[in-house]
């Protein structure tokens, strides 16, 4: 046949054939179908690949919905939610796979919400760096504006900084993107205040207030880029704890309520504010874990969250959680 390369042109259709009948039809391991076609194992599944990009095996896999949709019906209806996408998981799995496959299964519906949006704020986070990593870039190019949403988590940026995640979203949607220059944590609140009044931070404050979608991590005190980066010591959770801290959102920590909390950190944060973040049409949430899901009622309950994208057992747990702190 034309098209094919000189090596692959040696194994006829009707070797190929027979090499699929005896693995997919008769079921028989590739160790046996290399002695009844006579080549090595290697080349057993060299010639599978070769029957499929030739036609003669095709694969097809029922209709399967990766999404609970009771479960987002459920989260809209309760919890007054705009959007809700609930990702089907494999009990027992790790938390790093958990994040891999809501971003891989939510990445079309993401890339929708962002491709109807003019300018998106994208905040860190280790859920939000695997969803970035597989969004399906749009087939018309759409000249996004992308704005960091916090400064970065430490002195070395990560990959799942703010700054490293708007770049690549920009790139893909063939967009500008506003840096916000500076650490997210800084010594106090003269210097935070210098900094975000640079001309080029400048900037980026004025984009907050016409996003229209804003992308966020929802953190607890044990679970968050900044505990896993040592940020924050024990003594000062504890301290975070008694002014009623409950979850963080771009570095600001909040209480039951929604309320921003008056910590020592407070002033010294350079990021989006929570004002801005309720004034912002639509704030999806990215995470996954039942551990969050006291953080995110509150998140929820005060208007700074207005979508979510989590894992089947955490939205349970968000549920069970309603009752007693949403209502």
């Amino acid at each position: 046949m034309s098209g094919r390369s000189d090596g692959n042109a040696r194994f006829s259709d009707e070797m190929l054939l027979m090499t699929a009948r005896l693995y997919y039809v008769d079921g028989l391991p590739q160790a046996d179908v290399a002695r009844v076609m006579h080549v090595s194992q290697p080349q057993v599944s060299r010639l599978l690949s070769l029957a499929r990009e030739r036609g003669i095996v095709r694969i097809s896999v029922a209709d399967y919905d990766p999404r609970d949709r009771n479960l987002e019906g459920l989260l809209v209806k309760r919890l007054g939610l705009r959007h809700a996408l609930v990702i089907k998981t494999v009990r027992g799995s790790k938390v790093r796979d958990l994040r891999y496959a809501v971003a891989h299964f939510a990445a079309a519906d993401v890339s929708q919400f962002i491709s109807n949006a003019q300018t998106v704020a994208i905040a860190g986070g280790r859920t939000l760096q695997d969803l970035v990593d597989q969004l399906r870039e749009p087939s018309h190019r759409s000249g996004l504006v992308v704005v960091q949403a916090m400064g970065n988590v430490g002195s070395v940026p990560n990959p799942y900084d703010g700054l490293e995640l708007g770049r690549s979203l920009a790139s893909k949607w063939n967009g500008s993107f506003l840096m916000l220059n500076t650490p997210v944590l800084l010594p106090d609140s003269s210097t935070r205040d210098a900094i975000m009044n640079l001309g080029e931070n400048q900037q980026v404050v004025r984009r907050f207030s016409k996003c229209d979608l804003a992308l966020v991590g929802v953190g607890t005190l044990q679970n968050s880029v900044f505990t896993e980066r040592g940020i924050f010591t024990d003594k000062d959770i504890r301290n975070m704890t008694r002014a009623g801290a409950l979850g963080e959102v771009c570095g600001r920590f909040f209480d039951a309520k929604g309320q921003e909390c008056d910590t020592p950190f407070r002033d010294r944060v350079a990021s989006i504010t929570l004002e801005q973040l309720r004034k912002t049409p639509n704030v999806l949430a990215v995470t996954v874990g039942a551990d969050r899901a006291e953080a995110l009622a509150a998140a929820i309950k005060g208007n700074l969250v207005k979508s979510l994208l989590i894992d089947d057992v955490g939205a349970q747990a968000l549920l069970a959680t309603a009752e007693s702190v949403i209502k």
